[in-house]
Protein backbone atom coordinates (compact mmCIF):
# COMPACT_ATOMS: atom_id res chain seq x y z
CA UNK A 1 0.00 0.00 0.00
CA UNK A 2 1.09 3.59 -0.46
CA UNK A 3 1.53 5.64 2.69
CA UNK A 4 2.87 9.17 3.32
CA UNK A 5 6.47 9.10 4.52
CA UNK A 6 7.05 10.27 8.09
CA UNK A 7 9.97 11.34 10.23
CA UNK A 8 10.92 8.95 13.05
CA UNK A 9 9.48 7.89 15.41
CA UNK A 10 6.25 8.31 13.42
CA UNK A 11 2.74 8.96 14.72
CA UNK A 12 -0.68 7.49 14.18
CA UNK A 13 -2.01 10.99 13.57
CA UNK A 14 -0.09 11.21 10.28
CA UNK A 15 -0.96 7.74 8.96
CA UNK A 16 -3.38 7.51 6.06
CA UNK A 17 -4.03 3.78 6.57
CA UNK A 18 -4.61 3.48 10.31
CA UNK A 19 -3.58 0.27 12.05
CA UNK A 20 -6.21 -1.77 13.87
CA UNK A 21 -5.35 -1.99 17.57
CA UNK A 22 -8.54 -3.79 18.53
CA UNK A 23 -10.30 -0.59 19.53
CA UNK A 24 -13.63 -1.90 18.26
CA UNK A 25 -13.08 -5.64 18.52
CA UNK A 26 -11.11 -6.78 21.57
CA UNK A 27 -13.31 -8.39 24.22
CA UNK A 28 -11.86 -8.95 27.66
CA UNK A 29 -12.64 -11.86 29.98
CA UNK A 30 -10.99 -10.81 33.25
CA UNK A 31 -7.78 -12.72 32.58
CA UNK A 32 -5.60 -9.96 34.09
CA UNK A 33 -7.92 -8.75 36.84
CA UNK A 34 -6.07 -6.68 39.42
CA UNK A 35 -2.71 -6.82 37.68
CA UNK A 36 -0.47 -3.78 37.27
CA UNK A 37 1.43 -3.52 34.00
CA UNK A 38 4.19 -1.35 32.52
CA UNK A 39 4.28 -1.18 28.72
CA UNK A 40 7.07 0.67 26.92
CA UNK A 41 6.34 2.02 23.46
CA UNK A 42 2.70 1.97 24.51
CA UNK A 43 1.54 5.00 22.55
CA UNK A 44 0.88 3.18 19.27
CA UNK A 45 1.30 -0.06 17.33
CA UNK A 46 1.80 -3.27 19.27
CA UNK A 47 2.16 -1.31 22.51
CA UNK A 48 -1.22 0.39 22.11
CA UNK A 49 -2.95 -2.85 21.16
CA UNK A 50 -1.43 -4.53 24.21
CA UNK A 51 -2.50 -1.67 26.49
CA UNK A 52 -6.08 -1.89 25.20
CA UNK A 53 -6.15 -5.66 25.65
CA UNK A 54 -4.60 -5.54 29.12
CA UNK A 55 -7.08 -2.90 30.28
CA UNK A 56 -10.06 -4.81 28.95
CA UNK A 57 -8.74 -7.89 30.73
CA UNK A 58 -8.68 -5.96 34.02
CA UNK A 59 -5.16 -4.50 34.35
CA UNK A 60 -4.08 -0.97 35.22
CA UNK A 61 -1.42 0.26 32.81
CA UNK A 62 1.62 2.55 32.89
CA UNK A 63 2.48 3.64 29.35
CA UNK A 64 6.05 4.64 28.58
CA UNK A 65 6.62 6.52 25.33
CA UNK A 66 9.08 8.96 23.74
CA UNK A 67 7.26 12.16 22.76
CA UNK A 68 4.19 11.13 20.74
CA UNK A 69 1.85 12.90 23.18
CA UNK A 70 -1.36 12.83 21.12
CA UNK A 71 -1.02 9.13 20.41
CA UNK A 72 -0.23 8.37 24.05
CA UNK A 73 -3.18 10.41 25.31
CA UNK A 74 -5.52 8.53 22.99
CA UNK A 75 -4.12 5.21 24.26
CA UNK A 76 -4.63 6.41 27.82
CA UNK A 77 -8.24 7.31 27.05
CA UNK A 78 -8.87 3.85 25.62
CA UNK A 79 -7.47 2.29 28.81
CA UNK A 80 -9.65 4.52 30.97
CA UNK A 81 -12.70 3.80 28.82
CA UNK A 82 -12.18 0.17 29.85
CA UNK A 83 -12.50 1.27 33.47
CA UNK A 84 -8.82 0.93 34.30
CA UNK A 85 -6.13 3.37 35.36
CA UNK A 86 -3.73 4.80 32.77
CA UNK A 87 -0.48 6.57 33.72
CA UNK A 88 1.46 8.23 30.89
CA UNK A 89 5.23 8.63 31.25
CA UNK A 90 7.11 10.36 28.39
CA UNK A 91 10.87 10.14 28.02
CA UNK A 92 13.80 8.59 26.19
CA UNK A 93 14.50 5.10 27.56
CA UNK A 94 17.93 4.95 25.93
CA UNK A 95 19.27 6.49 29.16
CA UNK A 96 19.38 4.76 32.55
CA UNK A 97 17.73 7.63 34.43
CA UNK A 98 14.53 7.45 32.40
CA UNK A 99 14.32 3.67 32.79
CA UNK A 100 14.52 4.04 36.54
CA UNK A 101 12.06 6.96 36.53
CA UNK A 102 9.50 4.89 34.61
CA UNK A 103 9.65 2.05 37.13
CA UNK A 104 9.60 4.47 40.07
CA UNK A 105 6.49 6.12 38.66
CA UNK A 106 4.75 2.78 38.18
CA UNK A 107 5.45 1.72 41.76
CA UNK A 108 4.37 5.07 43.14
CA UNK A 109 1.18 5.35 41.08
CA UNK A 110 0.03 1.72 41.04
CA UNK A 111 1.62 0.40 44.22
CA UNK A 112 3.67 -2.26 42.46
CA UNK A 113 4.27 -4.11 39.19
CA UNK A 114 3.02 -7.52 38.09
CA UNK A 115 3.80 -7.38 34.36
CA UNK A 116 6.65 -5.64 32.54
CA UNK A 117 6.34 -5.41 28.76
CA UNK A 118 9.60 -4.26 27.13
CA UNK A 119 8.32 -3.19 23.71
CA UNK A 120 9.92 0.15 22.77
CA UNK A 121 12.31 -0.07 19.82
CA UNK A 122 14.16 1.93 17.18
CA UNK A 123 14.97 0.92 13.62
CA UNK A 124 16.20 2.53 10.42
CA UNK A 125 16.77 1.14 6.93
CA UNK A 126 20.25 1.21 5.38
CA UNK A 127 21.46 -0.31 2.13
CA UNK A 128 25.12 -0.59 3.21
CA UNK A 129 27.18 -0.92 6.37
CA UNK A 130 29.08 2.26 5.51
CA UNK A 131 26.01 4.46 5.76
CA UNK A 132 25.14 3.36 9.32
CA UNK A 133 26.37 6.10 11.69
CA UNK A 134 28.16 4.95 14.84
CA UNK A 135 25.76 7.07 16.88
CA UNK A 136 22.73 5.34 15.38
CA UNK A 137 24.18 1.89 16.03
CA UNK A 138 24.79 2.82 19.67
CA UNK A 139 21.34 4.40 20.10
CA UNK A 140 19.66 1.31 18.64
CA UNK A 141 21.41 -0.90 21.19
CA UNK A 142 20.78 1.54 24.05
CA UNK A 143 17.03 1.58 23.40
CA UNK A 144 16.31 -1.87 22.04
CA UNK A 145 18.29 -4.08 24.42
CA UNK A 146 20.18 -2.12 27.09
CA UNK A 147 16.95 -0.43 28.20
CA UNK A 148 15.41 -3.87 28.74
CA UNK A 149 18.26 -4.81 31.08
CA UNK A 150 17.92 -1.53 32.98
CA UNK A 151 14.13 -1.77 33.26
CA UNK A 152 14.31 -5.35 34.49
CA UNK A 153 16.99 -4.46 37.03
CA UNK A 154 14.94 -1.53 38.32
CA UNK A 155 11.70 -3.55 38.42
CA UNK A 156 13.02 -6.72 40.09
CA UNK A 157 12.71 -5.47 43.69
CA UNK A 158 9.00 -4.92 42.98
CA UNK A 159 8.25 -8.17 41.12
CA UNK A 160 6.90 -11.02 43.20
CA UNK A 161 6.25 -14.68 42.52
CA UNK A 162 3.93 -15.05 39.53
CA UNK A 163 5.15 -11.85 37.86
CA UNK A 164 5.73 -11.82 34.11
CA UNK A 165 8.33 -10.09 31.94
CA UNK A 166 7.57 -10.01 28.21
CA UNK A 167 10.10 -8.73 25.68
CA UNK A 168 9.29 -7.84 22.08
CA UNK A 169 11.73 -9.66 19.82
CA UNK A 170 11.15 -10.07 16.07
CA UNK A 171 11.22 -12.50 13.18
CA UNK A 172 14.52 -10.67 12.53
CA UNK A 173 16.03 -12.50 15.50
CA UNK A 174 15.87 -15.66 13.39
CA UNK A 175 15.83 -14.28 9.82
CA UNK A 176 17.77 -10.98 9.95
CA UNK A 177 16.89 -8.53 7.21
CA UNK A 178 20.23 -7.07 6.06
CA UNK A 179 18.86 -3.56 5.50
CA UNK A 180 17.82 -3.49 9.17
CA UNK A 181 21.23 -4.58 10.45
CA UNK A 182 21.39 -2.67 13.79
CA UNK A 183 17.74 -3.45 14.63
CA UNK A 184 17.99 -7.11 13.61
CA UNK A 185 21.16 -7.55 15.66
CA UNK A 186 19.46 -6.21 18.79
CA UNK A 187 16.51 -8.54 18.22
CA UNK A 188 18.87 -11.51 18.24
CA UNK A 189 20.26 -10.18 21.51
CA UNK A 190 16.74 -9.91 22.94
CA UNK A 191 16.05 -13.56 22.17
CA UNK A 192 19.17 -14.60 24.10
CA UNK A 193 18.54 -12.10 26.90
CA UNK A 194 15.06 -13.54 27.37
CA UNK A 195 16.21 -17.16 27.39
CA UNK A 196 19.00 -16.47 29.88
CA UNK A 197 16.91 -14.24 32.14
CA UNK A 198 14.17 -16.86 32.35
CA UNK A 199 16.71 -19.27 33.79
CA UNK A 200 18.08 -16.71 36.25
CA UNK A 201 14.65 -15.74 37.59
CA UNK A 202 12.93 -19.12 37.59
CA UNK A 203 13.67 -19.79 41.27
CA UNK A 204 11.94 -16.52 42.14
CA UNK A 205 8.77 -17.62 40.33
CA UNK A 206 9.13 -14.83 37.74
CA UNK A 207 8.44 -15.86 34.15
CA UNK A 208 10.27 -14.31 31.18
CA UNK A 209 9.18 -14.74 27.56
CA UNK A 210 9.41 -12.93 24.25
CA UNK A 211 7.05 -12.33 21.35
CA UNK A 212 8.50 -12.36 17.84
CA UNK A 213 6.28 -10.36 15.47
CA UNK A 214 6.70 -10.49 11.72
CA UNK A 215 5.69 -7.51 9.55
CA UNK A 216 3.13 -5.60 11.64
CA UNK A 217 1.58 -2.38 10.34
CA UNK A 218 2.55 0.45 12.74
CA UNK A 219 3.86 4.05 12.50
CA UNK A 220 7.38 2.62 12.68
CA UNK A 221 7.04 1.37 9.10
CA UNK A 222 6.37 4.58 7.12
CA UNK A 223 8.81 6.49 9.35
CA UNK A 224 11.78 4.13 8.96
CA UNK A 225 11.42 2.48 5.56
CA UNK A 226 11.55 3.95 2.04
CA UNK A 227 8.24 4.15 0.12
CA UNK A 228 9.10 1.22 -2.15
CA UNK A 229 9.57 -1.04 0.89
CA UNK A 230 6.39 0.24 2.53
CA UNK A 231 4.40 -0.53 -0.62
CA UNK A 232 5.47 -4.20 -0.51
CA UNK A 233 5.44 -4.53 3.27
CA UNK A 234 4.21 -7.91 4.44
CA UNK A 235 3.45 -9.29 0.98
CA UNK A 236 6.28 -11.83 1.22
CA UNK A 237 4.65 -13.72 4.11
CA UNK A 238 2.72 -16.95 3.49
CA UNK A 239 -0.46 -15.11 4.46
CA UNK A 240 0.41 -12.45 1.89
CA UNK A 241 -0.21 -9.36 4.00
CA UNK A 242 1.10 -7.41 6.98
CA UNK A 243 -0.37 -8.16 10.38
CA UNK A 244 -2.34 -5.70 12.48
CA UNK A 245 -1.34 -4.84 16.06
CA UNK A 246 -4.57 -6.41 17.35
CA UNK A 247 -3.31 -9.75 15.99
CA UNK A 248 -0.25 -9.64 18.27
CA UNK A 249 -1.79 -8.37 21.52
CA UNK A 250 -3.54 -11.65 22.49
CA UNK A 251 -0.14 -13.36 22.80
CA UNK A 252 0.96 -10.72 25.31
CA UNK A 253 -2.27 -11.29 27.23
CA UNK A 254 -1.62 -15.04 27.43
CA UNK A 255 1.98 -14.59 28.58
CA UNK A 256 0.95 -12.00 31.17
CA UNK A 257 -1.85 -14.16 32.55
CA UNK A 258 -1.74 -16.90 35.16
CA UNK A 259 -2.84 -19.31 32.42
CA UNK A 260 0.78 -19.23 31.23
CA UNK A 261 2.13 -20.25 34.64
CA UNK A 262 4.43 -22.91 33.14
CA UNK A 263 5.54 -20.93 30.09
CA UNK A 264 8.94 -19.30 30.57
CA UNK A 265 11.95 -18.89 28.31
CA UNK A 266 9.73 -19.14 25.22
CA UNK A 267 9.69 -17.05 22.06
CA UNK A 268 6.24 -16.96 20.48
CA UNK A 269 6.19 -16.11 16.76
CA UNK A 270 3.41 -13.99 15.25
CA UNK A 271 4.74 -13.88 11.73
CA UNK A 272 2.00 -14.54 9.20
CA UNK A 273 3.52 -17.94 8.48
CA UNK A 274 7.21 -17.04 8.29
CA UNK A 275 8.91 -19.88 10.18
CA UNK A 276 11.01 -19.45 13.29
CA UNK A 277 12.64 -22.80 14.03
Amino acid sequence: MSEPQQQPPGTLQEMEHKPDHGEDSYQGHGRLSGKRAVITGGDSGIGRATAIAFAREGADVVIGYLNEHEDAQETGKLVEDAGRRAVLVPGDLSGREQCEALIDTAVRELGGIDVLVNNAAYQMTHESVEEIPDEEWQHTFDLNITAMFRLVKAALPHLGEGASIINTASVNSDMPRPTLLPYATTKGAIANFTAGLAQLLGDRGIRVNSVAPGPIWTPLIPSTMPPEHVKEFGKNTPLGRPGQPKEVAPVFVLLASDEASYISGAMVPVTGGKPIL
